[in-house]
């Protein structure tokens, strides 16, 4: 299968990679700001099913950097499509520069109705999400949908900006509506996109986080759950703030996961603010 990452050298630029693993990194156009992403395929009988985006771009003169995680289930199609299509949808809202945090949460429900409402072509899969929005280097706008998550590095210190959203975590929520610890017996998180089948037990809105990079902003993780499974926040950032490059980073951290028997598919963009 085509296992996609958005990644630029200069900005944004579709690539497709036929691997059982990808890497890339770019920087922003001052190139003060370096990220690189790592992907490699689990050893669960299936195709390739994380799908991320890694580019800064231009947009109404403001630099973006867009960052994220798509980890799938059940198939290829919907992680994919959310590389394709969320970016853009949060863009297109109106209310995008004076209420950013509206316009995220309206375009990740938008972006699960058009899912649903294609599922004839895009089948009965789904996929988490965890997406990072840099404003002109400063403004981090993160959210997030399941179990993939996104961790910040201050002056070395984790601080992990999203929540997990396993069956356990909202487990009030679903017990009114399934069962635990899987949803349905199915799925072990509570929040995904698509999942039309499952979807009476499952919600797709995100958990929303914003924050101000400032001087010991250094290093922030986006991974999925392959990673985490296995390799604690702290963990995390100690490995990939030794590395300078943050390409090489990556590729240390989804490496260690491999290491340590992760079974799952291992996704992870790293992001360097400084040095």
């Amino acid at each position: 299968m085509d296992m996609l990452c958005c990644f630029t050298a200069s900005y944004s630029q579709l690539v497709g990679v036929r691997s059982s693993s990808s890497s890339g990194k770019g920087t922003s156009h001052e190139g003060l700001i370096k990220y690189g992403f790592s992907l490699v395929k689990g050893k669960a009988d299936h195709p390739m099913e994380d799908f991320c985006v890694a580019k800064f771009m231009q947009f109404q003169g403001h630099e973006l950097g867009l960052f994220a995680i798509y980890d799938g289930h059940s198939g290829d199609t919907v992680p994919a499509y959310l590389q394709e299509h969320l970016f853009s949808n949060i863009l297109k809202e109106e209310e995008f520069w004076v209420d950013p945090h509206r316009s995220i949460l309206k375009a990740y429900e938008k972006t699960d109705h058009a899912i649903l409402s294609h599922s004839s072509d895009l089948g009965r899969g789904g996929s988490t999400a965890v997406t990072a929005i840099l404003i002109n280097g400063q403004r981090l706008w993160i959210a997030n949908v399941g179990d993939s998550r996104a961790v910040l590095s201050r002056g070395g210190q984790a601080i992990q900006m999203t929540t997990d959203h396993d069956p356990n975590a909202e487990r009030g929520n679903i017990e009114n509506k399934g069962d635990v610890p899987r949803v349905n017996g199915q799925l072990a998180v509570s929040r995904a996109f698509g999942d039309k089948s499952l979807k009476s037990h499952l919600r797709s809105d995100p958990d929303i986080q914003n924050t101000i990079k400032d001087m010991n902003t250094d290093i922030l993780i986006l991974a999925s759950d392959g990673l985490w499974k296995v390799m604690a926040n702290q963990e995390a950032v100690d490995i990939a703030r030794k590395i300078k490059d943050p390409q090489k980073a990556a590729k240390r951290l989804t490496a260690e996961a491999l290491k340590r028997d992760s079974k799952d598919d291992i996704s992870c963009v790293v992001v360097r603010f400084r040095g």
